[in-house]
């Protein structure tokens, strides 16, 4: 019998229902249930993978690389393998709202490690999407549910974890990608095929990738469970992250963790004299003096 994993209902009372609106933590915090289907990956089965944020390093000390849409995630600790009639069931610390504020109206943005083909190995154009599908539904009560249709749990747009990385580079980028940044939703599989490595970047505009999910076309006006299912006999989709988009980033948070400090100085002036977007704080095509003004200014106490 293949493992399964299981929060007992009293908790829902206590451990999920005891706060609202946004917390410190912008990814799923808890696993609810976990049960493993038929035909998963062997040793993809630990449902905390899918905890905190999405991958930006995979292969380990023994073959490291960044994570790009043409190098996904794929080591055991970072991605759980659903498997035919596979359920996963994740859990915030917090209400995810509905907001309007929100970049594009979306609210949550969920990690498979989809990835593309490479139409120019090694230099990283765009191709086709390898992604496998799944089922998610998401709840406020973890009781009723209600499915998000037309939408892909693994895929379709695949992760990218830093803006100043190479697609197969073993080391990490100095400045990351936002985990908590949708795409904008006219970036999708067919508006980037053919795109060079560079190209890419701009589409993606300072956002980790991952499928962007609103909320208001489901009449919905917060959640906190979200389930993944994959009735699928062909595939099985994997799952790395889930997060609350944050309505409004804030000026200096160059490392995204929420705060403004050293590291944030570093990654400006590793891209000092650069055109660099996110390091850019004024908008006026060069990372200089002025952007460090603004930096310093919101520094966190």
């Amino acid at each position: 019998m293949r493992n399964s994993f299981h929060l007992i209902p009293v908790l829902f009372g206590t451990l999920f229902l005891n706060t609202t609106g946004t917390a410190d933590q912008p990814y799923a915090q808890h696993v609810v249930d976990f049960q493993p289907g038929n035909g998963g990956v062997p040793g993809f089965d630990n449902p905390e993978a899918a905890l905190g944020p999405p991958t930006r390093t995979t292969g380990g000390t023994l073959f490291p690389g960044v994570v790009s849409p043409f190098q996904p995630a794929y080591l055991t600790t970072e991605i759980v393998s659903l498997g035919q009639g596979g359920q996963l069931v994740l859990a915030f610390d917090h209400d995810v709202l509905n907001d309007p504020g929100n970049p594009f109206g979306i609210d949550l943005i969920v990690f498979g490690n989809s990835f593309s083909t490479d139409l120019s190995s090694p230099n990283g154009v765009f191709g086709s999407v390898f992604s496998e599908g799944g089922e998610i539904d998401v709840s406020l009560n973890g009781e009723d549910w209600v499915t998000l249709t037309g939408l892909a749990a693994d895929g379709p747009m695949p992760t990218l974890g830093w803006q100043d990385a190479g697609p197969y580079d073993s080391v990490p980028g100095l400045i990351p990608t936002d985990f908590t940044r949708p795409l904008h939703p006219d970036i999708h599989e067919n508006s980037v095929v053919g795109l060079g490595y560079n190209e890419l970047i701009d589409a993606y505009d300072g956002s980790g990738g991952g499928l962007g999910i609103d909320l208001e076309p489901f009449g919905l006006e917060a959640i906190r469970f979200i389930r993944f299912r994959n009735p699928s006999a062909m595939q099985s989709p994997e799952i790395d992250a889930v997060a609350d988009v944050r309505s409004v980033g804030i000026p200096g948070d160059l490392d995204n963790d929420g705060l403004v400090r050293g590291t944030d100085v570093g990654l400006m002036l590793a891209a000092w004299a650069t055109s660099n977007s996110a390091a850019d704080l004024n908008s006026n095509g060069i990372v200089d003096g002025p952007d460090m003004g603004l930096l310093l200014a919101g520094w966190t106490p």
